[in-house]
């Protein structure tokens, strides 16, 4: 199995933020940053954009697998790494929001959030191939949104999960699905506290399906990924749709545009109120959490 750096116009040559590889029916997604825990910034969003729409269009990938490369599945939003390209302008493709690159205030964030964040995640949420997220260490708050999105979730022992943006003020990430992947009051403590989630707490509530030792965790997932395989494409596609639609039914899509609303009021106030839209919070201040949102 050749992994291959996913050709992105948003990708700086010789920038190989995600690879892509196929073995039989199962297309493997890998994000390539393990020096910053795979934190995602544009170029990674789009790199993954580009790797589903490839997995989509070939006939012979029935499966795909989103993993992330080193020790961390993925960290969140980069929020200050050397790579961070928040202010780079984008080829629209989750939406018909206008370029923020030139725009100020909650326009330009609403504007770039719009898109590589809410919006890219509902679009891969609805791609017709089941997608299994392998994850090992941190999955934290944008880590999150990439694993909820997926249909299967397998991860190593040493996996933990958190959404630590509260203390920036913000009442979560900005996929939020958080009242529909755990209890309610679950939700709220996750939330309230910022506190990590072990892999083994996160099966018992359903989160996660499956717990497995972290040098095992590759091949648990690819032998997950090929037993779903070997159902019919057009039968999975279907199963799919119809456990989104009742997710959809249940208020997950109405729930994500209100939530989506209260996280854009947060930034607002804190650009009023502190130093910057993320309430004067760096890195340092969510290293419990190890990310961003």
């Amino acid at each position: 199995m050749d992994a291959t750096r996913v050709p992105d116009p948003h990708t700086p040559p010789g920038d190989d933020v995600v690879l892509y590889a196929r073995s039989g029916p199962v297309a493997t997604v890998t994000m390539n940053r393990p020096e910053y825990r795979n934190a995602q910034n544009s170029a990674l969003t789009y790199a993954l954009d580009h790797a589903f729409y490839r997995a989509a269009d070939d006939d012979g990938v029935k499966v795909v697998v989103l993993a992330g490369a080193g020790e961390h599945f993925s960290a969140g939003h980069d929020i200050g790494s050397p790579g961070r390209d928040a202010d780079r302008p984008f080829a629209r493709t989750a939406g018909l929001w206008w370029d923020h690159s030139d725009k100020a205030g909650a326009e330009r964030r609403f504007a770039r959030e719009s898109e590589v964040y809410l919006g890219m995640c509902r679009r891969w949420r609805e791609l017709p191939k089941p997608v299994i997220a392998s994850v090992q260490g941190a999955c934290v708050a944008g880590g999150l949104m990439l694993a909820w999105v997926c249909d299967l979730i397998v991860a190593s022992e040493d996996a933990f999960f958190a959404d630590p943006v509260v203390r920036m003020g913000v009442p979560g990430v900005e996929y939020f699905a958080h009242p529909w992947v755990m209890p309610p009051r679950i939700a709220r403590e996750f939330l309230y506290t910022g506190e990590r989630m072990s892999a083994r707490r996160a099966y018992e509530l359903g989160l996660v399906n499956r717990v497995v030792p972290r040098a095992e965790l590759r091949a648990r997932t690819m032998e997950l990924a090929t037993r779903v395989a070997g159902m019919p494409r057009m039968g999975l596609a279907l199963a799919k749709r119809a456990v989104n639609q009742a997710e959809d039914l249940q208020g997950l899509h109405s729930g994500l545009d209100a939530a989506f609303a209260l996280h854009h009021l947060a930034h607002a106030h804190n650009a009023e109120t502190t130093a910057d839209p993320l309430g004067g919070v760096g890195l340092r201040a969510l290293k419990d959490g190890e990310g961003g949102g």
